[in-house]
């Protein structure tokens, strides 16, 4: 079966509503398909890590969930109700409002002062005076975590970044999402919060936009800035991994929040979310979401049928 008939798929049963978020090994009387298979040790039936003990997954994050993006079961989590900060996980509902105002993505915007980042005073190619289409600065704030490219497509929203970071909530309400809370359009802010449990919500929301799809899992842009042609690339280097297949991606990244990830992928032909929330290690995040991917699929979970 094709991918595209696969993402029909997904929103179909996305649709007609999740299923249960609970962790299999906490939530049902039958015994995980990687149990039965692998018929392992006692299996602790009390919390959700007796599927890492079980399997000897071992992740590093601080919060964790993969979740079965067809049916919203839980297959992994680790502290996933905790809300802590996302950084710039945070332009996915960026992404989300400023496409939901279906505005002329071919108009050019200019950076101005008021999109410098003065908070944590980080770094952009992006100079005062630049001037990019809103399709630019979507792709860069997306694929590269481009900061002004998304401060400049908020204030640009009718009624101004005020209005903008009020649709972002708006947004976060109407998604259900009730652990997350946005106060920018960055996640510059330690005050952007969430859980990998609303988290998973908000990949599956944002899977249904073709562009966050398209800009997100891109390997690299190249664009004009200032007269010079200057290449951007995907902060995820997981996109460019042939064992890998992504239909979404996010990473994130301020003290208070850690190295976050966030990825809609196909693993075992099935679409799974993964979310990764405050990982230290330089290679933490990718570390984890590798040894998930190895996880589930010597699990040996469920697999949805192909076409023959």
């Amino acid at each position: 079966m094709n991918r595209s008939w696969m993402a029909l798929l997904v929103a179909m049963s996305l649709a007609l509503g999740p299923g249960t978020t609970a962790a299999v090994a906490a939530t049902t009387k039958k015994k995980p398909v990687a149990a039965r298979k692998h018929k392992p040790a006692k299996i602790r039936h009390h919390r959700s890590a007796s599927l890492e003990d079980a399997k000897g997954l071992l992740v590093q994050s601080s919060s964790a969930l993969v979740q079965d993006q067809i049916t919203g079961t839980a297959l992994f989590e680790k502290n996933s109700n905790t809300v802590v900060p996302i950084a710039s996980i945070s332009k996915l509902m960026t992404a989300m409002v400023a496409l939901d105002a279906k505005p002329n993505l071919s108009e050019e915007l200019t950076i101005g002062e008021e999109d410098v980042d003065t908070l944590k005073g980080t770094h952009s190619r992006l100079r005062v005076g630049t001037r990019m289409t809103r399709e630019e600065l979507l792709n860069l704030a997306l694929m590269s975590s481009e900061n002004r490219a998304a401060a400049c497509l908020s204030r640009n929203y009718p009624g101004g970044r005020e209005a903008f970071v009020a649709a972002m909530n708006r947004k976060s309400r109407e998604l259900g999402l009730a652990d997350t809370q946005f106060a920018d359009p960055t996640g510059l802010t330690a005050s952007n919060v969430s859980s990998a449990h609303d988290l998973a919500k908000m990949v599956a929301a944002a899977y249904e936009y073709p562009l966050i799809r398209e800009f997100t899992t891109a390997k690299e842009r190249e664009v004009t800035v200032a007269g010079r042609m200057q290449t951007f690339r995907n902060t995820n280097s997981l996109v460019k991994s042939p064992n890998w297949e992504i239909g979404l991606s996010k990473t994130g990244y301020i003290n208070e929040a850690g190295k976050c990830l966030v990825m809609q992928t196909w693993i075992n032909n099935k679409p799974t979310i993964i979310v990764l929330l405050d990982s230290w290690g330089k290679m933490t995040r990718i570390g984890d979401a590798n040894r998930i991917k190895r996880w589930v699929e010597s699990a040996g979970l469920p697999q949805r049928p192909t076409a023959g």
